[in-house]
């Protein structure tokens, strides 16, 4: 029989981070992953935003948020030996007079955040809108994509990756710990994403999976240090592609792309760039959404050994590396979770 201290299910945002914080404490792990992922997070754009919804308010917990995803990803980054996060600006093309006047609502409480804009046709050459713009600055934009093979990489190296669909018929509870099949750990952790909504330990949590579609936008003429915005957003990507997206479907009967969304992203790309353009690849994902727009992070209040890291919705490129370096300091024994995101607050519902 193999030990560990730690199991880990899943390796997309939060199952990454959760290692990482974990190795770098000195503390063992295994992670168990699928083969052939396709995750929400591999279909992330990797921005992070300060600013949210409609009326322009700042993100939950940015301040903290914010400078501590950027130092996460530097370090990781310096260990992997790759550019892992940059700094960016989100350009609001304003889509109404509406949307406009809640832009400059928000600016004069408070302007943190918001930058007005002192041409209102910088964007003309590439853009068609007649309402002006503003932008948000600064922003980050994390590689998503490099980030998870590159560990990935670096798991199957020092042997500390099983490929493989976690079969909960195989986990055994033992004095002190689980066995999963020729392992025993202290700790099992769930960072599967949607796959916790239906297990038999957190299925009760109030998830609100939500389902998203993208495109990957060839644009050659289009200045790629920006995020451009009007309703839909483009994201760069790669060298002349940009992330388009997303949607927010909260009733869908499958995973798999829409010809709806395809046909409505390209009607937008006509309607609003003036230069040309070439759709490479259209995807969708279920993102691990909940109902109160909090994370559910901690140990299972009556299977102690049971942990879960999940809930991440559309802000998983700043709130897993927080939230999994709480947890490792849980495991490690050097601190708490946070109240207000503790898996403990639902208790009483996940009584057997």
């Amino acid at each position: 029989m193999k030990e560990t201290e730690v199991i880990i299910i899943g390796q997309g945002l939060s199952g990454t981070w959760l290692s990482w914080w974990l190795s770098r404490a000195g503390i063992s792990f295994l992670v168990i992953d699928k083969p052939e992922r396709g995750g929400a997070s591999l279909k992330s754009a990797g921005l992070i935003n300060p600013v949210t919804g409609r009326r322009w308010v700042k993100t939950w917990r940015i301040e903290e948020l914010m400078p501590f995803a950027e130092s996460a990803y530097q370090q990781m980054g310096e260990t992997l030996n790759e550019k892992l996060i940059s700094n960016t600006s989100v350009i609001d093309l304003f889509p109404s007079v509406q949307m406009k006047q809640a832009f400059q609502k928000s600016r004069e409480e408070d302007p943190q955040y918001l930058i007005q804009s002192k041409d209102p046709n910088a964007y003309n050459r590439w853009f068609s809108y007649d309402l002006g713009w503003g932008a948000i600055r600064p922003c980050l934009l994390t590689d998503v994509e490099l980030l998870l093979g590159k560990w990935r990489y670096e798991l199957k190296k020092t042997d500390r990756l099983r490929e493989e669909i976690f079969d909960p018929q195989y986990l055994k509870f033992q004095s002190g710990g689980v066995e999963y099949t020729d392992t025993r750990s202290r700790y099992i952790v769930f960072c599967d994403g949607t796959g916790s909504a239906g297990s038999s330990w957190f299925g009760r949590l109030p998830f609100a999976p939500n389902k998203g579609e993208g495109l990957l936008v060839e644009i050659p003429d289009l200045p790629p240090g920006e995020v451009y915005k009007k309703g839909m957003s483009l994201v760069p990507f790669r060298k002349n592609i940009f992330w388009l997206g997303s949607s927010y479907e909260w009733s869908f009967d499958d995973s798999q792309p829409t010809e709806q969304f395809r046909k409505g992203a390209e009607l937008w790309l006509q309607k609003t760039l003036k230069i040309p353009f070439k759709v490479l690849d259209h995807f969708a994902a279920v993102r691990p959404a909940t109902l109160e727009r909090r994370p559910f992070v901690g140990f299972h209040p009556h299977y102690p050994s049971v942990g879960i890291l999940n809930g991440m919705g559309t802000k998983g490129c700043s709130l897993a590396p927080f939230f999994a370096a709480q947890l490792a300091d849980e495991i490690a024994g050097k601190g708490k979770v946070d109240a207000e995101v503790s898996v403990s607050r639902f208790e009483r519902i996940l009584k057997p």
